[in-house]
């Protein structure tokens, strides 16, 4: 391997697009699809292959897609506005309810969308994350009143990879019947994601993190709870989520969703093992150097290690001249040099939080890559 040949450990900001999925696309585009909402029979025949991917991609993700209580699947441009849709569209739609709970260590949009309501009035509650990464499901009770019309927390984090206990929070909140809405954006392939096995009122999916195309994302939400729309518009899926389909999109999203949950088993022993290798060589050869959450149930492909006493931007530089792209946190947020909100809701020491990088690794990574990877870290490190 040439010394600087780039090694991209940053999956959990994007995945490259699967081969097979830019095929579909392009065999999609090639066909001159017209707009699915057109009448003529062009129109009709879009239409048909729109909702048979919507029916496909609901069908790998658990839905109950049957008789007239089918769950609802809208598809949108992706994670971020499906996570708007849900927290402000369930706010419309629960406009004599006024307090909203959200986890420490959500997604910026979900975050940002929280603090808008806030300037809008609503009662914005957040629940506490224990030292592990996980949230206090005890203080999430505390937090619930009759006021309560949303509950969101993420599935698995994308910063740290640590899963949320679910079960937990849809028992607590089922108890006061109070919505989930939960972030699955991460953990989709990852981790197992049924929908209905969840129990939980809407999820947010996304394409470009299972090696599909960037700007296609979908909420998921259960039959006869779908939120307001937040974009107004045409007629287009039911009216909640106006604008032309594109068919090409969704039939992207629906093969690598299809590619990678064929073979969801095998890549999550393949992350597994490229993970621990990363991480075992790493703390062993720098004594500075500590696995955040090792403790706590992870996804697979997520490592964030902290580099005490070194500063995170300088390290994450000086790793991008010797060809390793990881990243310090969400990518949504990169270019802030704030800390990690994540790792500040964590309590971890100072210290932890200003020397933490995340390495995300992906099904096309190699142990060899992962070795050199290895080498090149130690070696920055070192220098630093």
């Amino acid at each position: 391997m040439s010394t600087m040949a780039p090694i991209y450990l940053d999956n959990n900001a994007t995945t490259t697009l699967h081969p097979d999925v830019a095929q579909t696309m392009a065999e999609y585009n090639q066909r001159g699809l017209v707009n699915p909402a057109s009448q003529h029979q062009l129109g009709r025949e879009a239409r048909h292959e729109l909702e048979s991917a919507r029916e496909k991609l609901g069908a790998l993700l658990g839905l109950h897609l049957e008789d007239i209580h089918a769950d609802h699947l809208f598809f949108t441009s992706g994670g971020t506005e499906a996570n708007n849709l849900a927290i402000q569209g369930y706010h419309l739609a629960n406009e004599n309810k006024n307090r909203l709970i959200i986890s420490g260590i959500e997604h910026p949009s979900v975050t940002a969308s929280a603090q808008w309501l806030a300037s809008q009035g609503v009662d914005v509650q957040v629940i506490r994350t224990l030292a592990n990464g996980q949230i206090d499901c005890e203080h999430l009770e505390s937090l619930i009143n009759q006021d309560t019309f949303l509950v969101a927390t993420m599935l698995a984090n994308n910063e740290t990879g640590v899963i949320q206990p679910i079960e937990q929070i849809v028992s607590i909140c089922d108890r006061y019947q109070v919505p989930v809405h939960a972030d699955a954006v991460q953990a989709v392939g990852k981790t197992e994601v049924d929908f209905r096995q969840l129990g939980i009122t809407s999820m947010t999916v996304s394409a470009h993190k299972i090696h599909g195309p960037r700007g296609a994302g979908a909420l998921i939400a259960r039959h006869g709870s779908a939120p307001r729309p937040i974009l107004h518009g045409g007629f287009q899926q039911s009216a909640i989520r106006p604008g032309t389909e594109s068919v090409t999109l969704a039939a992207g999203f629906t093969k690598a969703a299809e590619l990678y949950l064929a073979q969801q088993v095998e890549h999550r022993e393949h992350l597994i093992r490229l993970r621990d290798k990363l991480e075992s060589a790493v703390v062993a050869q720098l004594d500075c150097a500590t696995v955040l959450a090792r403790s706590a149930p992870r996804l697979p492909h997520t490592s964030n290690i902290a580099f005490r006493g070194l500063d995170r931007q300088a390290i994450l530089m000086a790793l991008d001249v010797a060809g390793v792209c990881c990243s310090t946190g969400s990518a949504c947020a990169s270019g802030s040099s704030e800390p990690s909100p994540t790792l500040v809701a964590m309590g971890l020491a100072e210290d932890v939080i200003e020397g933490a990088l995340r390495f995300s690794l992906g099904i096309f990574n190699s142990e060899e890559e992962v070795e050199e990877a290895i080498a090149r870290i130690c070696a920055v490190v070192s220098v630093l």
